[in-house]
């Protein structure tokens, strides 16, 4: 497929204009396009493993959620020296990065749409005001401890962290992949029964008691529905294409 064209369409369905404003990098990462792509590595991460899975299998170009550079090139690659010896193998092996962030999370088709599938909600909308959030109903009502350990097994993670000060059944969730803890107060005035999320700071954890509201706190590793998620995308666009996700996400172990 055409990188170029490759890269609009995806650009046409997430913009870099709905992504977060003064708080994230998002598009090329690392240089060099090449006129065609055949074989695409999906990450959550541009990490070691990602890279070494890249050059072995000669991929035409790395798609990552979370951006590779999170600030200015120069400033990155001078003060992290592992990530700048990652990015002088990518030079070598002369493979372009480009990376979606919140501009995937907001867009249609996108991050949270995805979650909110995943949990099999229905009626799935964004929230009014998080654009980010989306907001569905459950097809039964469940307790909030049932509600949380299927949560947990349909986003495939092995723990969370309930607050559980607001109603005992929940029939709508509100849900932002990834560290969105602070969007809560969006997630009552929707009228949500429950809000998920991660990432949630001590202060945070606080107010949402302090409200008498529900939040479930699950890893930021949920996002890893991005890789099926943009395969499906990208298939579509061209089904010859080749695409290897890397999933080499590990979570903290429990202790």
């Amino acid at each position: 497929m055409d990188t170029k064209r490759m890269i609009r369409k995806l650009w046409k369905m997430f913009p870099r204009k709905i992504a977060l404003k003064y708080h994230d990098y998002v598009g090329m990462m690392h240089k060099g396009l090449k006129d065609e792509t055949h074989r695409v590595v999906l990450c959550l991460d541009c990490d070691e493993a990602v890279i070494d899975k890249a050059i072995e299998c000669h991929a035409d170009i790395i798609i990552s959620h979370h951006p590779f550079i999170y600030g200015t090139l120069k400033k990155v690659l001078n003060s992290d020296p592992v990530k700048r010896e990652l990015y002088e193998r990518l030079d070598l092996a002369d493979i372009p990065v480009y990376s979606f962030h919140t501009n995937f999370d907001e867009g249609v088709r996108g991050m949270n749409d995805a979650l909110a599938e995943k949990l099999e909600l229905t009626a799935i909308h964004q929230g009014e005001d998080s654009s980010c959030m989306r907001i569905g109903t459950l097809s039964n009502e469940m307790n909030i401890y049932d509600f949380a350990k299927y949560a947990k097994e349909k986003l495939n993670v092995p723990y969370g962290l309930l607050i559980d000060e607001g109603k005992k059944n929940i029939k709508t969730v509100a849900i932002i992949g990834g560290g969105g803890a602070g969007y809560y107060l969006s997630a009552i005035k929707d009228d949500a029964d429950i809000y998920i999320s991660g990432d949630a700071p001590h202060h945070i954890r606080r107010d949402i008691v302090a409200r008498h509201y529900n939040y479930l706190d699950l890893p930021h590793e949920i996002e890893k529905v991005f890789m099926p998620q943009m395969k499906k995308i990208l298939l579509e666009m061209d089904p010859s294409l080749e695409i290897i996700i890397v999933d080499d996400q590990k979570l903290p172990k429990l202790i």
